[in-house]
């Protein structure tokens, strides 16, 4: 048993280097179980072990009556710093997700929109200042990047906050309810954030197509206005294709080179 373990650790080893170095690109169907295992000159059942390793990790899927390719997986890059500043939102009209995204010759689509009215939970209650069991309104939507689930998105707002700014509309708001808000005098001043990574829930993980063994990246914002809370939102990114990026402090030394590198 042993040595089939180290055996099967090995052989998912060597196409792991494989598809990192570029000799499996992205896409790329691999051999057969028969094939590998012949190569390898070992049992089916070593050979499947490989296989589901690489498959807990992401690297890999299987797709029925086709064979098992290479994932893609391309690093999507979200500025949290910046993405909803105040600045941004003034020279801005769109989405701040979406041109976000097209910033980085990415094709960000929204799918499965649904708004519905929920009772605050005791955590939603602390976080946005009302009583537990008050009314919130959840508006959430599913993002996908080039073709590809990328995250789920759930954002609660404070009923009375809701009704004044319009967000009790079954679709997407144009402009996003950033704006909407801020239109209203409600205008986001500040934010917590809380990052935390966790497995998913077996909903998530066929949603967002994760391998059985690709943790999720769960973003919570909180933000503020002058007066109060003003929005919750809960961002479940798949773990394998996002990170999430804060720029802080004086960066003109960062900028002067990166603009120093293009010329």
């Amino acid at each position: 048993m042993a040595q089939s373990g180290a055996l099967y650790h090995r052989i998912a080893a060597d196409l792991r280097e494989k598809i990192q170095s570029g000799q499996l690109p992205p896409g790329a169907r691999l051999p057969t179980e028969q094939e590998i295992g012949t190569t390898y000159g070992v049992s089916r059942n070593t050979v499947r072990l490989a296989l589901a390793a690489l498959a807990n990790e992401g690297s890999i899927a299987s797709i029925p009556g086709r064979g098992t390719f290479v994932r893609e997986r391309i690093l999507t890059t979200y500025h949290a710093s910046w993405a909803e500043s105040r600045e941004r939102m003034a020279s801005d009209q769109g989405d701040a997700y979406r041109n976000e995204l097209q910033a980085q010759s990415r094709h960000p689509t929204y799918r499965d929109f649904a708004m519905r009215i929920v009772p605050a939970t005791a955590e939603h209650a602390t976080r946005l200042g009302v009583e537990e069991s008050a009314a919130l309104v959840l508006r959430s939507i599913a993002r996908h990047v080039d073709g590809q689930p990328s995250s789920l998105q759930d954002s609660y707002y404070p009923m009375d906050l809701a009704q004044e700014c319009g967000l009790l509309t079954p679709h997407d708001i144009p402009g996003g309810t950033i704006r909407a808000m801020a239109d209203h005098g409600h205008v986001e001043i500040g934010y917590i954030d809380e990052i935390t990574t966790r497995m998913p829930t077996p909903d998530e993980a066929n949603t967002l197509r994760l391998g059985s063994g690709v943790p999720v990246l769960v973003y919570a914002r909180t933000s503020y206005t002058k007066t109060r809370p003003a929005r919750l939102t809960l961002t479940v990114f798949a773990g394998d294709q996002n990170r999430i990026v804060y720029e802080l402090g004086d960066l003109t030394a960062y900028t002067t080179g990166n603009n120093d590198q293009q010329q």
